[in-house]
C-alpha cells in the first residue's frame, strides 16, 4: 500500500512575535532536513518515497529541499498542508495568544472566522489520492491529521519534534496512522 511521510519542518531561525514572519531554518533545522532526507533515503526502496509535498511557509521549503535535490524532484507547494490559518481579526503580533488559547482545547471550540474542525478534515483529504510522498508541514497540520485519523478531539493530541516523520498509508479512499514520529520534549510556545 503506498506510504506517505509527514514530517515536521526543521528548527526555524525564529519564532513567533519575531520581526520575521516566515523565518527560515537555523543551523540546527538544516542539520535536521538533511537527517530527514537520510532517514527517508535509507528506507527500502519499495517504501521510499519518491514525490515531495511542502507547506508553502520557507521554513517547510528549507526542510524539503534535501530531499527533493537527492530524489530529483521539484517539491510541489500545496496550500492545504501549510499552517492553521490565523483569524483576520488577530494581528501577528497576537498570534502566539491564540495558538496558545487553541492548543488546550478542542478543535471545534477554536475561535475565529473560520471552521476549524473542517480544516482539520480538509488535511487528511488532501493526502488520500497521494501516495509514495513526502508531506512536510507544522505542528498544527500534523495534529489534525493525526486527530482525524484517531478521532481525538484535542487540538494537541501529539508533540511532534521539529523534522520528526510519522508514516500513514492510504488506499486512496482511507488513510491508515502506521507510526507517530518522535515527539518533543518541550512546549511548542
Amino acid at each position: 500500500m503506498p506510504r506517505l511521510y509527514l514530517i515536521r519542518h526543521g528548527k526555524p531561525a525564529a519564532t513567533w512575535g519575531d520581526a520575521d514572519e516566515d523565518p527560515g531554518l537555523d543551523d540546527q533545522g538544516r542539520g535536521q532536513a538533511e537527517a530527514a532526507r537520510d532517514v527517508l533515503l535509507g528506507l527500502p526502496p519499495a517504501e521510499r518515497p519518491s514525490l515531495v509535498v511542502s507547506s508553502p511557509l520557507r521554513r517547510c521549503r528549507e526542510t524539503a529541499a534535501p530531499l527533493a535535490a537527492a530524489l530529483g524532484v521539484t517539491a510541489e507547494v500545496d496550500p492545504r498542508v501549510g499552517e492553521i490559518p490565523t483569524p483576520a481579526a488577530v494581528p501577528m503580533s497576537d498570534r502566539g495568544a491564540w495558538l496558545r488559547k487553541a492548543f488546550g482545547g478542542l478543535w471545534r471550540e477554536i475561535e475565529g472566522d473560520l471552521d476549524y474542525d473542517a480544516w482539520r478534515r480538509s488535511i487528511a483529504q488532501s493526502l488520500l489520492a497521494r501516495g509514495d510522498t513526502a508531506v512536510f508541514s507544522h505542528f498544527v497540520a500534523i495534529n489534525a491529521v493525526i486527530s482525524t485519523l484517531t478521532g481525538d478531539e484535542h487540538v494537541v493530541n501529539f508533540r511532534p519534534d521539529h523534522a520528526s516523520i510519522s508514516v500513514l498509508e492510504t488506499d486512496g479512499r482511507s488513510l491508515t496512522l502506521i507510526t507517530k514520529g518522535r515527539e518533543a520534549s518541550t512546549q511548542v510556545l
